[in-house]
This record gives structure tokens, C-alpha cells and sequence, in this order.
């Protein structure tokens, strides 16, 4: 029997499948009691059904399902419900560069939400800010008018944006930025260096100086050049920096995958969406941060350059991709589960084991959302 039963006693659920563990997939049923796991059990050899994977956690995502991350209460509820049921268990909601003035009250307005997030969405673990701390040679699809210096930038304006802030974007020789970076990790937030034309040089000194993760590999960076490598050689050299990964063909070519993929260690690969509000909708234009926007297919491009500007995927588009490119399963489950929660500090979900959260994806065998399990609770998945 595959799915779920109510055998073994009351408020119990068992849920049988192939279970995607740390580093093998095996036939198996996870017992929930109480919204929490509590019995993993492998069964041979022989079995199938539907994958069975620990709920998936986006990072770096602005929005979906029409709904805008910087828009009012009422959106993150849209933006939460609509994530959810690509099998997305938890997340950040994610600002593009504003105003300070309004990304205070983007953070006050997530802090104000957190604790009435919808359940029947995924749960919030704070926020995250792509800017503005950037720099404007390489904006990609941010708003250069809002672009700010960290040496022309008090720390104590930026006193109301820390409290629920996980992970901030910063171009690590822009002036100032070593400081802010230093400032942020004594108060637990993780730089992560982007939007940059780093040298490689300056890109190191930001790992050092306590940056922890890099904002989508590859793009608005300095790259590889021989003569001039960048950004995204010391990203993949330095082995305790983490690395996000947009996996939707666009952003990065499926050429480019393993390379990155044979010099990062395992458990520093990040899967992100940069999901953008149009995503899982009809709409072919719209507005980003204020920047017009149209939507071609499967990508997101602004008007005025043609820069790729988010991506209009879910996280569940990225974990297939990046599967059925022969990674295996485990590792491009673990790349939206466990690592992005490491680099959080988030211990109580992620992986099937007894005593964690009862977050769950059932995956088909195209590994296509079935249906997601929130705290113990069932809901539909995309359709």
C-alpha cells in the first residue's frame, strides 16, 4: 500500500513511499503522531509508491501566485498558501532593493505576520533582503534609484531591518561593506555577496569578514575569466561559503551544473527560485520593484535591457531539474531542505527523522508534487 492510512492507533498517520533519506532512497513508511515524525522504517528491498521527501525551503523567493512579498498582510497569506502546494514547507519572503523607509515596513509588516501565518501555507522563518546594498554596475533587475553605500548608511538606521532578518544581499567592495558584513554576523544575519564586480581578491575578503552564502551563482557577478576571475570563482572555491542555485535552464545553463557541482561540497548547494509574484499565473507583464517586466514562456525579462529578472518557477521545478540531470534525488532534496535550514540554524525540520517536524512532500514518479504534509496536516498539490 503507498500514501497514508490511519493504522496503529488514533491521530496517527503512516505514510509509506520511497523515502528520500540523506544519501539513498529506500522503501520504507514514516510514522506522524501530533504533527511530528515519530518512526522512520525502512522495508527492504522490494517497494514503491510515491517518493516521500522532507517539505521543501525557499530561501530566496519574492513572491507567487499574483501575490507580492513586499505587498500587504493579505499577500504573504496569497504568497504563503500558493508556495505551499509546490511543496515549499517553509520560507523567506524576499524583498527586492527599496527605500529603507519601506523595507522597515516590509520587515515590521513579516514580523507583525509571523505569528498569524495561514496553516494551511508554507510557514515563514523570518526574511530576506536582496539589497540595497548592492552595486549598480551590476543591478541586474534591481531599482538603481534605491541602491544605497553602507559607508553613507548609519547603523542605526538599520537597526529596525535586523530582528527576523536571516540573509541580506551585499557587493562585498562597495565602501563600507566589510564593516556592514562584520556588524550583520554579530547580530546573526547572513550576508550573502551578490550583485557584485567583485574581484576575486575582494570577493574572499567578504567570505572573510563573515559573509556565509552567495546570491544566485552566476548572475549580476563577476564570473570566471582567467585573467579576471571574480565573485563566482571565490564562491566556489571558498569551501564554507554556501552557494544559491537558481535551477530553471535560465539563469544558469545545464552545461555549467557540474562544474559547480564538483567544486562545491555537498552540503554548501542551495537551491532558490527567486520566484517572482507572476509566477503560477496567465500574466505576461508587470512591474518588479517598480522596473517593467514581461513575461516570455518560462522567463521573466525586463523591459528596458532584457536582464532576466527573477524566475516564475517554484522550488519544486528546481529540485526536478536538477535530479533528472543526474545528480540523484538525495542530494537535490537535500539542496532545498537541509542545507538552505543549516545555513539558518534551523534544526527541527528538514530531514525524515523521529522527533522533527512532520513536513512532507509526496512526490510522483516524474517527481511532480502529489501533495504536501504541513505539521501533519494533508494538502493538495498543485493539480
Amino acid at each position: 500500500m503507498s500514501g497514508s492510512s490511519g493504522a496503529g492507533g488514533a491521530g496517527e498517520i503512516v505514510v509509506e513511499g520511497r523515502l528520500v533519506l540523506d544519501d539513498r532512497v529506500v522503501p520504507g513508511q514514516v510514522v506522524v503522531r501530533e504533527g511530528r515524525i515519530t518512526e522512520v522504517e525502512s522495508q527492504g528491498a522490494a517497494g514503491g509508491g510515491p517518493y516521500i521527501a522532507p517539505g521543501f525551503v525557499d530561501v530566496h523567493v519574492h513572491g507567487r501566485g499574483g501575490h507580492d512579498a513586499l505587498g500587504p498582510e493579505g499577500a504573504l497569506d496569497g504568497m504563503a498558501r500558493a508556495l505551499l502546494r509546490h511543496g515549499v514547507t517553509s520560507f523567506l519572503p524576499t524583498a527586492v532593493t527599496a527605500p529603507l523607509a519601506e523595507l522597515a515596513a516590509f520587515a515590521e509588516r513579516v514580523r507583525r505576520w509571523m505569528p498569524v501565518a495561514p496553516d494551511d501555507g508554507a510557514g515563514p522563518l523570518g526574511f530576506n533582503l536582496e539589497g540595497p546594498f548592492i552595486n549598480p554596475a551590476r543591478k541586474g533587475a534591481q531599482n538603481p534609484a534605491h541602491i544605497r553605500v553602507p559607508a553613507d548608511v548609519a547603523t542605526a538606521d538599520l537597526e529596525p531591518l535586523v530582528d527576523g532578518l536571516r540573509i541580506t544581499t551585499i557587493a562585498p567592495e562597495i565602501p563600507g561593506a566589510l564593516d556592514l558584513i562584520r556588524w550583520l554576523r554579530a547580530r546573526g544575519v547572513a550576508a550573502s555577496l551578490g550583485h557584485s564586480s567583485a574581484t576575486v581578491e575582494e570577493a574572499r575578503a567578504g567570505y572573510v569578514a563573515g559573509a556565509r552564502t552567495t546570491t544566485h551563482l552566476f548572475n549580476a557577478m563577476t564570473g570566471i575569466d582567467h585573467r579576471a576571475p571574480g565573485l563566482a570563482v571565490a564562491a566556489l572555491l571558498v569551501d564554507d561559503a554556501y552557494i544559491e542555485l537558481i535551477a530553471d535552464g535560465h539563469h544558469v545553463s545545464e552545461a555549467v551544473w557540474p562544474l559547480i557541482l564538483r567544486a562545491k561540497p555537498a552540503d554548501r548547494l542551495i537551491l532558490v527560485s527567486d520566484g517572482v509574484s507572476f509566477g503560477g499565473t496567465t500574466a505576461r507583464t508587470g512591474l518588479l520593484g517598480g522596473l517593467e517586466v514581461v513575461i516570455d514562456g518560462d522567463r521573466c525579462v525586463l523591459v528596458d535591457g532584457g536582464n532576466l529578472a527573477g524566475s516564475v518557477i517554484a522550488l519544486d521545478t528546481a529540485v526536478r531539474n536538477l535530479a533528472h540531470s543526474g545528480l540523484g534525488l538525495p542530494r537535490a532534496v537535500a539542496a532545498a531542505t537541509r542545507e538552505p535550514l543549516a545555513l539558518l540554524g534551523v534544526t527541527d525540520r528538514g530531514r525524515l527523522e523521529p522527533g522533527l517536524r512532520a513536513d512532507l512532500v509526496e512526490l510522483d514518479d516524474n517527481l511532480h508534487v502529489r501533495r504536501v504534509m504541513r505539521g501533519g496536516r494533508w494538502f493538495a498539490g498543485p493539480g
